[in-house]
Parts: structure tokens; C-alpha cells; sequence
């Protein structure tokens, strides 16, 4: 199938000379063509629409972007500043393309699978048919419908009915090639009693100016644990927009850590469902930024079913002209009784410049629930700032000091050791410049 013309003419670049893989799934070539044509009927959002209306992204259409050509073979000292010790199993993607000879999963045990999505529906197809696409609405969301139709290949974690992942499984996607458009996907699939921890993790390298548009589902069964750590440290030119989209059974358990660090604009929507009783949610996220970058975090939360809890901390350090966002909704459906939810946002300023735009949304539809949410903007503690000067601290290590105690909060929660020491040496480097 080649495209039709568009709605929108930014998206008919990113379509230019599209054309349908000839999988032989009719199921999955289905799901494509509708992915194609609601990205064709659909528009690129701008600051009219809601859901964007501090996140100005026509910067991004101003780019053509176009699929990555041949893929540059990449060394393993070249991504070996990015690689989690922890992680005896990974996935490398260059520029959208699976890197074997740069992963690892061997080693693992029955009942747990990692490795290509394009291989995998070959062989799991019983697995992925029900959840490949399914979680991850793009009936009104264009990025999602963009990343659909593109789909070719991704990552696929598969942890059977009480199967355990026994170490933690990076996901790293890495971009090398400037003014390309690549459409990274992952499918996470924990069965009931199963549990695993994902890294998922998105970088960039040299100073290319790229657009990459990711996609995940994860679908956590009855009793399930998946602990989610998710980090966006693209290069300073890039555009990074992604969704996740988490469904999760009865007695799952699900933590969600984000930290975004890189691109020049990112957004990340993160929409959990509670589909059975009993579910526990943890969602921390952590945005630090500067310069002009315009960081935009959206999350949903959606108790659907009764006994739900969640807990939710999002923090943004902002500095320079640097513009954070974070819209946090939670929504209690009718007879979702006994929910306990609760969410704070704390956002620190670094300077005159820097702009926060926080909108923390409650809405319940139950009569029997204890929610609560809070939002806070400030700068730092002038009664800090002082004890610690007053111990012979100067003033600009003073600042520091305290601009980096506020982000290791969020960071020291992420359930990899190796991991938290790495995210904090560069949240400590990047706050001696952030201001």
C-alpha cells in the first residue's frame, strides 16, 4: 500500500514513499493499514489543541525528517558509556534497526524470551496477536498512528506464568544519523505470578539533529510485578516524542521511573490502566533541563476497578530559558471504590528564565476513594542556603549541592544500583551547568 495524501502536509513528509511490508500476518498488516489511515486523517497537534497547549512542537515541523538510510556497524566501546552492568540481557537498536551484534540474550531461562519483535511474531504470534497494538490507542493520536504503520521491528520481552527475568533487560536505542525519523517499539508481556525489570533506554550520539517517535505496551497479568525504568538522554538537537500505554490485572504490581535529561523538545505520555482489582501503582519521573529545551511529561492513571493505590512524585529541575511540563491526571471510574491515590509535583527554578507549567487533574466518578494531589514551583531555600554557607560552603556549591539532593530523590528509587550511580554522575554534572 502507498500513501495517500495526507491530512496534514508535515505528515505526508514523514509518509513520503511509504509503502506496506509484505509480512504474510494478515492480522498485523491489518493493524498497519489502520495505523496508515489514521495517521493520513489526523493532524499535528499545536498549542489550540488541550492536550498541548503549552507544548509548541512546529519547531519539529520544520524539519523533513526521513527514514534512516543504512544503518553505520557501531563498536561496543561506542555505546559503552550507556550499557547497565546489572543487565546480562540487552537489545541494541541503531537508527531503528536491531543490532545483534551488539545485544545479549543468552543465558535465559525457559519460560522468559527477549529479543527481535519481528522474529518473535514468527514464532510467539499466540502471545503478541492479543497486545501488539492493542493498548496503545492511535485512533486520535498521530505520533502513535505514525509509529504503527512503521512498524517493522522493535523489542519483545516475554516473561511466562510465574517465570521470573532473573536480572534486569536494557533496552537501548541509539541514534547516530542526522534529519532521520525513527519509530522505535517495545512489547512487554509479564504473565500472572511473573516479574521482570526493563530499562528502557534512548540516547543519542554525536550532535545529530534526529526525530524519534516511540511506542510501548506493557501488559502485566494477574499478581505481576514489572518495575519500568525509562531514560531520554538524546542529544541537544533532537525531538523525542513517545507514549506508553500500561495494562495491568489483578494484584499487579507496577513502578514506573522516568527521568528525561536530553532533546531540545520532548513530550512522554504515560497512560496506566487498572483492569482488575488489587493493583499498586508507583510512577516517579524526574525532568532535568536547560538551555531552550521544552521537556513535557502527560500522565494518566486510570482506576477502572476497586482497591486501586497509587503514588506519584514528578519533579523538574529547570534552568536557563529551559520550559518543563507535567500534566498528571487521576481518573476513578464508577465503582472503582477504595481507591487510595495520591500525587505531588514539585518543580525547582534555577533562573529568571525558566518557566513550569504544572496541571495536576482529579477526576472521580466513585464516592468511597482518599485521593489527593499537590503541586509546588519555587527556587531554592534561602534557610538551606544559608546553614550551608554558614558551614563554609560557598554559594555556588551551596546551590549545587541542594539542586542535586533534590534530584536524587526521584533517582535513588530506580531498583538498579549501577544504574542510580550513573544517572547521578550526570544529574551532577549537568546541575554545575543547568543553572
Amino acid at each position: 500500500m502507498s500513501l495517500v495524501t495526507a491530512k496534514h502536509p508535515y505528515i505526508e513528509s514523514l509518509l513520503k514513499g511509504y509503502e506496506m511490508p509484505r509480512s504474510g500476518i494478515s492480522w498485523l498488516n491489518e493493524r498497519r493499514a489502520h495505523a496508515l489511515e489514521r495517521a493520513n486523517a489526523l493532524t499535528v497537534p499545536t498549542t489550540r489543541d488541550e492536550e498541548w497547549r503549552f507544548t509548541d512542537i512546529s519547531p519539529l515541523t520544520r524539519v523533513a525528517f526521513q527514514p534512516a538510510a543504512a544503518t553505520p556497524r557501531l563498536a561496543l566501546a561506542d555505546i559503552g558509556g550507556q550499557l547497565v552492568p546489572e543487565a546480562a540481557t540487552r537489545l541494541v537498536f541503531v537508527n531503528g534497526v536491531y543490532a545483534p551484534e551488539l545485544s545479549v540474550s543468552a543465558g535465559l531461562p525457559e519460560g522468559v524470551v527477549v529479543g527481535s519483535l519481528a522474529a518473535a511474531i514468527n514464532t510467539h504470534a499466540g502471545v503478541i496477536q492479543p497486545h501488539l497494538a492493542r493498548h496503545a490507542a492511535f485512533e486520535d493520536e498521530v505520533f502513535t498512528a505514525l509509529n504503527t504503520a512503521y512498524l517493522r521491528d522493535g523489542a519483545f520481552i516475554w516473561v511466562a506464568r510465574n517465570r521470573k527475568c532473573p536480572t534486569p533487560v536494557q533496552l537501548l536505542f541509539v541514534s547516530t544519523q542526522g534529519e532521520t525519523a525513527v519509530y522505535p517499539r517495545c512489547l512487554v508481556i509479564a504473565e500472572a505470578g511473573a516479574e521482570c525489570t526493563l530499562i528502557e533506554d534512548y540516547v543519542g550520539l554525536g550532535d545529530a539533529e534526529y526525530f524519534k517517535d516511540a511506542v510501548t505496551e506493557v501488559v502485566a497479568g494477574d499478581g505481576a510485578r514489572v518495575r519500568h525504568v525509562r531514560v531520554q538522554r538524546e542529544t541537544g538537537g533532537a525531538f523525542h516524542i513517545a507514549s506508553c500505554a500500561a495494562v495491568l490485572a489483578r494484584d499487579a504490581c507496577y513502578a514506573s521511573h522516568t527521568v528525561t535529561l536530553g532533546a531540545r523538545i520532548s513530550r512522554f505520555n504515560l497512560d496506566v490502566l487498572q483492569q482488575g482489582e488489587g493493583v499498586e501503582v508507583k510512577m516517579d519521573g524526574l525532568a532535568l533541563i536547560s538551555g531552550r529545551q521544552l521537556a513535557d511529561t502527560h500522565t494518566l492513571m486510570d482506576h477502572a476497578r476497586a482497591h486501586g493505590r497509587c503514588q506519584q512524585l514528578h519533579k523538574c529541575i529547570v534552568g536557563g530559558a529551559g520550559h518543563a511540563v507535567f500534566n498528571g491526571k487521576i481518573l476513578v471510574r464508577p465503582g472503582a471504590q477504595l481507591t487510595d491515590a495520591a500525587q505531588q509535583s514539585r518543580c525547582l527554578l534555577l533562573s529568571d528564565k525558566a518557566h513550569v507549567d504544572v496541571k495536576p487533574q482529579l477526576e472521580i466518578f466513585a464516592d468511597d476513594v482518599k485521593c489527593a494531589h499537590g503541586a509546588a514551583i519555587g527556587q531554592l531555600d534561602d534557610e538551606q542556603l544559608f546553614y550551608l554557607k554558614s558551614r563554609g560552603l560557598s554559594d555556588t556549591r551551596a546551590r549545587k549541592l541542594l539542586t542535586y539532593a533534590f534530584a536524587a530523590e526521584v533517582i535513588d528509587r530506580i531498583p538498579v544500583p549501577s544504574l542510580v550511580e550513573q544517572l547521578e554522575q550526570t544529574v551532577l554534572a549537568q546541575t554545575q551547568a543547568v543553572s
